[in-house]
């Protein structure tokens, strides 16, 4: 009874329950009305198959009938019959059974003796058309046509009345649509005019039996036979769509119940909604607001939505002055790592000083002083480089580039000292990507300096520490993978390896996975990184082309 405590629970019951109810009620209605049209439907149905069968059968007779008219009517045929010689008959016969298209024909002379015998015997129900063949008012002989009633004519039966056919003679199946019906046609001889019900395999018919005219010879009927099953299945198919559709209605009188329900709470909803959004955007700058109308008039509501606002303009003035702080302490780290940088460079120099102004020094030292001096311009050259790549957006300068190329220029380039040379695994016939080549060079560098100290750092002699991979990653773009076997990344640092100024070797600036990702994310690419500590790192970088324009 907890749920029936709450006037929203109780609106939204009685609502659900007085949806519910008249769509039940419909849908049984509905059923059993569809149940009854169908049966009607398939005695209809069955019916018209029947009259278009007596129909196509009476037809089929008249035009034998008007066919052996004619032929007993040809001087040819007449002729021979008068000569009453077999011999000279059969030839006609077996010829005009072929025009006819019969399956027997017979021709009698004037005392009844046979004089031909055209076609043979098969299964089905033989239908006879007997006609006299006479010269003026004396009578030669008669001229007997036969049809049969087989599988193919219950299969254009069949085609024309959309039903299953059956010829039946003497109480017997003679053919049908089905196969053999013996077992099943006495019940449906048996019934009369009214359709009966039989059952053949897994398939439940109902058969309707339609004599034929008794012109034809001896008593014969078609069955015609619409199959329940199918007709049912139908149904089923229709009221469980109609189930379907019930249970959705109630589903949506049900959330429309919810929602009547929940427009008795409405202010407290707005707030608690309002307060979801800040919390999802993070937009603390978004004020509550109720108007002043029937329903919103709740002085709790209010003094609720306006301490919810102050809330927040107090969280967004923190928030302000906790990125002033962030940005000074970024300022002196940033300060620290050029300190530090710069530190070293400017006292090899003052000490190359010292060598050039020293007195008796010889040519070489000199010499060597000046190498050391331009060594040291060029560090801190590289050094300002990377704060400024870090600092402000980078230019790029996009041509047709060999992929494979640049990643065999990279492992070149840091294939000196002890550290161990990376093996290249270069996918063959790569596409050109268009992008900027040294850029691309920086990067990978960057990652293969970083894996050879990793490798270092873990002390792993096996072969193969490193390894670049290329491989294409669909139209336009190219994967570049850089794995190492080295100490690997400790997995609460694996989320801030890209930014500033976070290292975590001795020496390291901080900036260099910064400005990578940030040259990737330039060219239009993505770069990605998964490790475990004491199996390795793996880099993936996915490049597409490079943008339409060099970013200033």
């Amino acid at each position: 009874m907890r749920a029936l405590g709450s006037l929203s629970n109780r609106i939204f019951l009685a609502s659900a329950l007085l949806a519910a109810l008249p769509i039940g009620a419909a849908t049984f209605f509905v059923r059993a009305r569809l149940t009854t049209e169908t049966r009607q439907a398939l005695e209809r149905d069955l019916r018209t198959a029947a009259g278009i069968a007596d129909q196509q059968q009476a037809a089929l007779f008249e035009t034998f009938t008007r066919s052996a008219r004619l032929i007993a009517d040809l001087p040819r045929l007449k002729a021979a019959v008068d000569t009453g010689d077999p011999p000279t008959v059969q030839p006609i016969a077996d010829e005009y059974l072929q025009q006819l298209g019969a399956d027997v024909l017979l021709v009698h002379g004037r005392r009844g003796a046979q004089l031909a015998a055209a076609g043979g015997a098969s299964a089905g129900v033989l239908r006879v058309v007997t006609v006299p063949i006479r010269v003026d008012l004396d009578q030669l002989g008669t001229l007997t046509v036969g049809y049969r009633l087989d599988e193919d004519r219950a299969m254009e039966l069949a085609a024309m009345t959309g039903a299953e056919i059956a010829f039946v003679s003497d109480g017997h199946v003679q053919a049908s649509t089905l196969g053999s019906l013996s077992s099943a046609m006495p019940a449906v001889l048996s019934g009369g005019e009214a359709p009966a019900t039989l059952r053949i395999g897994e398939t439940e018919y109902v058969a309707l039996i339609q004599p034929l005219h008794p012109e034809g010879g001896a008593p014969a009927a078609v069955v015609v036979m619409h199959s329940r099953t199918a007709r049912l299945r139908t149904l089923d198919a229709i009221q469980s769509f109609l189930l379907a559709l019930a249970v959705i209605s109630v589903l949506l009188a049900v959330a429309l119940s919810y929602w009547v329900a929940r427009t008795i709470t409405r202010p407290l909803a707005k707030i608690t909604d309002h307060m979801r959004q800040v919390a999802v955007s993070g937009d603390l700058t978004r004020k509550i607001a109720l108007p002043d109308r029937p329903g919103w008039d709740d002085e709790d509501a209010r003094v609720l939505a306006s301490t919810f606002n102050s809330l927040t303009e107090a969280i967004a003035r923190f928030q302000r002055e906790a990125a002033q702080r962030e940005r000074l302490s970024a300022l002196g780290r940033l300060s620290t790592v050029v300190a530090h940088e710069v530190r070293n460079p400017l006292m090899i120099i003052k000490g190359a000083l010292r060598t050039l102004t020293r007195e008796g020094a010889s040519t070489v030292d000199q010499q060597d002083a000046a190498a050391d001096i331009d060594e040291e311009i060029s560090r801190l050259n590289r050094l300002v480089n990377d704060v400024l790549d870090f600092a402000r957006p980078i230019r790029f300068e996009c041509v047709p580039t060999d992929v494979n190329a640049v990643c065999e220029d990279a492992v070149k380039a840091v294939a000196g000292g002890a550290h161990p040379v990376p093996v290249l695994h270069a996918a063959p016939s790569l596409p050109l990507l268009v992008t900027d080549r040294e850029r691309v060079r920086m990067v990978l560098v960057n990652l293969l300096t970083n894996a050879q100290h990793a490798v270092g750092a873990a002390g792993a002699s096996d072969a193969a520490l490193i390894e670049v991979t290329t491989a294409p990653a669909g139209p336009g773009r190219v994967t570049i993978t850089v794995r190492d076997r080295g100490a690997g990344i400790a997995a609460e640092d694996l989320p801030r390896i890209f930014d500033p100024y976070f290292t975590t070797r001795r020496g390291g600036s901080g900036l260099g996975l910064a400005i990578a990702g940030n040259i990737v994310q330039g060219l239009g690419g993505s770069i990605a990184v998964s490790s475990q500590p004491g199996a390795g790192t793996e880099f993936r970088v996915e490049l597409g082309p490079g943008p339409a324009e060099s970013a200033d």
